[in-house]
């Protein structure tokens, strides 16, 4: 089963220029990794002047973190809107993501929690290596826990 940008666009609530994943590459019950090409776009949404900062990785991660809760819903359904809790342990090690020159593998593992509160540890990597790191806790579908 392929899983590009049309079925992420059709399955989290992200769409047009600000769904920032290209595609799912692999997952499973407890972990997900997705491609990302937006970084290079100058039309990117995210972008402070003409860089892309590298903070916005977190967004990245978000959304891979909103994909597999979405492979995880038993209906299928799209996901309504979640909530990024908060984020700890973050490490950046770039200052900018526009300049990096290959794709984007966007991971996130879930480390605990249930069906609308969980734990994920996300991380973003391009061709030279990990480029930043942190831990995220998120609402999945913020009108459920509300």
């Amino acid at each position: 089963m392929q899983l590009g940008r049309d079925w992420i666009e059709a399955h989290i609530p992200h769409r047009g220029a600000m769904c920032l994943l290209d595609g799912v590459l692999e997952w499973d019950s407890q972990r997900i990794v997705c491609r990302a090409s937006s970084h290079r776009d100058p039309a990117n949404p995210l972008r402070v002047s003409e860089a892309l900062p590298a903070a916005c990785g977190i967004e990245y991660g978000a959304q891979a973190m909103a994909v597999h809760g979405a492979l995880l819903a038993a209906d299928g359904a799209p996901l309504g809107p979640g909530i990024l809790a908060s984020v700890r342990g973050v490490q950046l090690r770039v200052a900018r993501l526009d300049d990096v020159v290959g794709l984007l593998r966007v991971s996130a593992q879930r480390l605990s929690g249930e069906d609308a509160h969980i734990l994920y540890e996300f991380s973003v990597a391009g061709d030279t290596g990990e480029l930043l790191r942190g831990r995220a806790a998120v609402v999945l579908d913020a009108r459920r826990a509300a």
